[in-house]
């Protein structure tokens, strides 16, 4: 949306198409790297399965989402789902709704799923191995505390756009289940820990800001109808920001 679009033509993978397949090769790697250095040790197949279906989960993200972002130059919005959407009204023969309607299905639904269950999964296991009885190891340098600012504005972005509340609020009850069951045993988070929870405490606040800032949006309202009401920013933006691009 920002760059020229004749440099990355509509039938052509977009700079954030790059920057997604780069994410599915890096990210990867890195939980395996932060798994190597949890304490805690797991069976290898069980790690294995879940960045296997991690990576599957982000490539059919990857897929629907270049599909679905380079629709929005055609006049797609958003925050209409796929039927009520002006340009998809108008296809012949009408069966071609249905596959559009699939490619929202696998990348909304089945790719989400896939992707942050095991990433959510795989934090959550080092989270459990980030304890110490040593008070001096639970102190966050500033680096770390510079840091906690986009990490949590990444959380917030996974949690609205991929529409992943449920996961994220029950991993962090476990979180905070795990902190009390092992303050009793005298055991405190060590930097790491304090970094990944306070994370995810940031994440609730910013979360919560934004339902609250579009908590009379009547139009994301129709769009997120459920008891859940978080909105997608991709929503807000061809709804309120449409005219950038």
């Amino acid at each position: 949306i920002i760059l020229p679009l004749e440099w990355f033509p509509l039938n052509k993978p977009s700079a954030g198409d790059y920057f997604h397949m780069a994410y599915n090769v890096i990210t990867p790697f890195l939980l395996l790297k932060l798994i190597e250095r949890s304490p805690k040790t797991l069976p290898r197949s069980m790690v294995y399965v879940s960045i296997i279906m991690f990576v599957m989960g982000a490539s059919i993200h990857l897929v629907g989402d270049s599909v679905n972002h380079r629709l929005i130059f055609s006049g797609y919005q958003h925050h209409l789902s796929v039927r009520e959407n002006p340009i998809i009204k108008n296809l012949k023969p009408e069966t071609l709704i249905d596959s559009f309607e699939l490619l929202y299905y696998y990348d909304e639904y089945l790719g989400h799923s896939m992707w942050y269950i095991p990433f959510f999964l795989i934090l959550f296991i080092y989270f459990t191995g980030c304890f110490t009885p040593i008070e001096e190891e639970s102190r966050m340098p500033v680096a770390a505390l510079l840091l906690m600012g986009p990490s949590s504005l990444y959380y917030w972005y996974l949690v609205t756009e991929g529409q992943i509340f449920i996961l994220y609020i029950f991993t962090f009850f476990a979180m905070m289940a795990l902190v009390m069951h092992q303050k009793r045993k005298g055991l405190v988070l060590d930097s790491n820990g304090l970094f990944l929870f306070y994370s995810f405490i940031i994440t609730l606040v910013l979360i919560a800001v934004w339902v609250v800032w579009l908590w009379n949006d009547k139009i994301l309202r129709k769009k997120y109808p459920g008891v859940i009401y978080i909105p997608e920013p991709w929503a807000f933006y061809t709804l309120h920001m449409n005219n950038l691009h």
